[in-house]
């Protein structure tokens, strides 16, 4: 299902026995389905973008060199993600240096 809503319109496309089909909903409805869509999108966004290593290594049950493994690989990820993340922010010297300690503890999980 597609939806799609203008300033005063709202539309959902279904496809319905291999055709698609565009429905009007009633502006009366419209303030209701812009806020189920926009709770959706919030509630996706508000999840964490992934959990952290230790998290992830017990869910896995991982233990002796798969452990280590994994997680030397799930810390290298994190400090590559941190460190992109500085460059977008544009962060140098000491606000560098906490941003990435801060960023790569939360997502390893220590």
């Amino acid at each position: 299902m597609i939806i799609s809503g203008a300033a005063f319109h709202c539309h959902a496309v279904a496809m319905l026995g291999g055709h698609a089909r565009t429905f009007r909903i009633p502006d009366a409805e419209e303030g209701t389905m812009k806020t189920f869509v926009l709770a959706v999108a919030f509630g996706l966004a508000a999840g964490p973008a992934f959990a952290s290593c230790k998290s992830e290594a017990a869910a896995k049950k991982l233990a002796g060199a798969a452990l280590t493994s994994f997680m030397t690989k799930c810390e290298r990820d994190a400090t590559a993600a941190c460190e992109t993340d500085s460059q977008a922010k544009k962060l140098a010297g000491a606000a560098k240096t906490s941003h990435m300690k801060k960023c790569v503890t939360d997502a390893v999980g220590n």
